[in-house]
């Protein structure tokens, strides 16, 4: 037990020095090359906070478990959005420039509409996955097109790695994911630790602390970035984590196998695809994601968590 707290409390070190190195990394390398913190969030944040999802589908792919790999990847966009943003939005409202939105908010519709039509017959082939490779590549293209015209002001931000070059901004941006991934997976192993302890059910272990920890490397860069306001660079780590998951991973995946799944995945594919039409709704009213926002974002993932619960679907 007290070995479990010490994980619990050093993997929340971990997270906050791990998202304190990432952001002010990402903010300095969008400052040197004009970049805007919305693209810095969907790039090398979103996808770096992705590399877990990554990482597991490729391997679930290779032991035989495509379910794995799609519940992975339409799982975590239904937490991304439902619990990453419902929460950071409750904390802080997350702002974004109305020209900015009309331009972000296309990918992320192709990306997600793409994935419930190529998915709906329950497979992914492979010239499927190339086209979702294909997709990434364009949309990595497209965003270091994009530059800012003015520059990041951030002097109070992480004083002593002022003045550094880009190159040791990297390094932090790869130290600081690394914290990330290791602080949450220290919550995951303490949390699930104790809750089999007081015989809490498995069920219940991973649709709540298991969830919560794949998502804390989001959460955590979200809610920092946001509450130092850079609203956008938050919004753009949960876009551009959506569309890494469809694109880069299912893409990567699906290019090495078939994808076959058995259990039907229907409702899940309209249930993500409504969240993210209603997280642009909501964006759209006032260009800005608030307490009420939030709080209507966090009782649409705990009612899919609950109804999948109950077997609803």
């Amino acid at each position: 037990m007290i070995l479990d707290i010490i994980l619990i409390v050093g993997g929340l070190v971990l997270l906050y020095y791990g998202g304190d190195l990432l952001i002010g990394g990402c903010l300095r390398i969008a400052q040197h090359y004009r970049v805007s913190p919305f693209v810095i969030g969907a790039t090398v944040m979103g996808f770096g906070t992705s590399a877990p999802e990554l990482a597991v589908s490729l391997l679930a792919v290779l032991e035989g478990s495509p379910e794995v790999a799609m519940g992975n990847v339409v799982g975590s966009n239904i937490a991304n959005v439902g619990l990453v943003l419902g929460i950071t939005a409750l904390l802080v409202p997350v702002t974004i420039a109305k020209a900015r939105f009309r331009l972000e908010a296309l990918p992320l519709l192709i990306a997600t509409f793409l994935l419930t039509w190529l998915a709906w017959d329950q497979v992914l082939v492979r010239w499927e996955g190339l086209l979702f490779l294909l997709g990434i590549g364009l949309y990595i293209a497209r965003a270091l097109q994009d530059k800012e015209e003015s520059l990041l002001q951030f002097e109070d931000e992480m004083k002593w790695f002022r003045g550094k070059p880009v190159a040791f901004q990297f390094v932090l941006i790869v130290i600081g994911l690394a914290l990330l991934v290791a602080g949450a997976r220290g919550m995951v192993v303490g949390g699930v630790s104790i809750a089999r302890t007081f015989g809490i059910s498995e069920w219940f272990i991973g649709i709540t602390i298991i969830a919560v920890g794949t998502s804390l490397p989001e959460i955590v860069s979200s809610t920092l970035s946001a509450l130092r306001g850079h609203g956008e660079m938050a919004l753009g780590n949960v876009f551009g984590s959506n569309i890494f998951n469809i694109f880069m991973v299912l893409g990567a995946t699906a290019s090495i196998d078939v994808l076959a799944i058995q259990e039907p995945i229907h409702a899940d594919l309209i249930f993500t695809t409504a969240l993210t039409c209603l997280l642009l709704v909501l964006i759209s009213l006032k260009h800005q994601l608030g307490k009420v926002a939030g709080g209507v974002l966090l009782i649409c993932y705990t009612s899919y968590i609950a109804a999948k619960g109950f077997n609803v679907f």
